[in-house]
């Protein structure tokens, strides 16, 4: 498939083409990371095929409690020491948003699809998917600062035929900064509590 142009600020942004008349099974892809290190998950963004198992290995000299309890797969990793590692299998399809519950910096975005055919947009805003079987596909697009109502509009169905195809421009308006985030219990992060870590 030849890549799709995209917004030149539009990097990072996950695109999929899910078939519509095919319910077969797609196996898992080998087990990943999702490393915590100075404060921060790394990498930021992972997307993965239905049913992948994803380690979460602390890597900092203190304790880290991961949680997601925003769509996608709920789980709470509780409290674990640097050096230890806990595991996932995500097998529930959606955008899980990743937190910790001692660091209120820390986010990260595991995308887990029902399909491989996806691709996340270069620093360009391009963006390329091969190897895909000619039928009817669901395209839909996703991205961390777009409004629900934004991406919704971006998705619809094409038709991939053997050969090139092209598939719709991503080009995306952005929501104005971040959104705060609450902790594993609902509550907003305690502001006294100044972290000597």
């Amino acid at each position: 498939m030849n890549p799709a142009k995209a917004d030149q600020t539009s990097s990072d942004a996950v695109v999929w083409l899910t078939p519509l008349h095919n319910n077969d099974l797609v196996p898992p892809g080998p087990k990943v990371r999702l490393l915590q290190r100075n404060k921060r998950f790394v990498p930021h963004m992972l997307v993965v095929t239905l049913g992948t198992q994803i380690d979460f290995p602390n890597e900092d000299p203190f304790f880290h409690n991961v949680f997601s309890i925003y769509r996608g797969k709920p789980f709470d990793l509780g409290l674990y020491e640097s050096g230890s590692t806990r595991t996932i299998h995500f097998n529930q399809p959606g955008v899980s948003y990743i937190f910790c519950n001692i660091h209120p910096e820390m986010s990260a975005v595991i995308i887990a699809l029902r399909t491989p055919h996806y691709a996340t947009t270069s620093a360009d805003g391009n963006f390329q998917i091969t190897h895909i079987p000619a039928g009817r596909y669901k395209f839909e697009v996703w991205y961390e600062r777009a409004s629900e109502a934004e991406l919704a509009t971006l998705a619809r169905e094409v038709e991939i035929t053997n050969g090139d195809n092209r598939l719709p421009a991503v080009v995306l308006q952005f929501a104005d900064g971040a959104k705060e985030h609450l902790n594993k219990y609902g509550e907003h992060y305690s502001r006294n509590n100044k972290e000597k870590y």
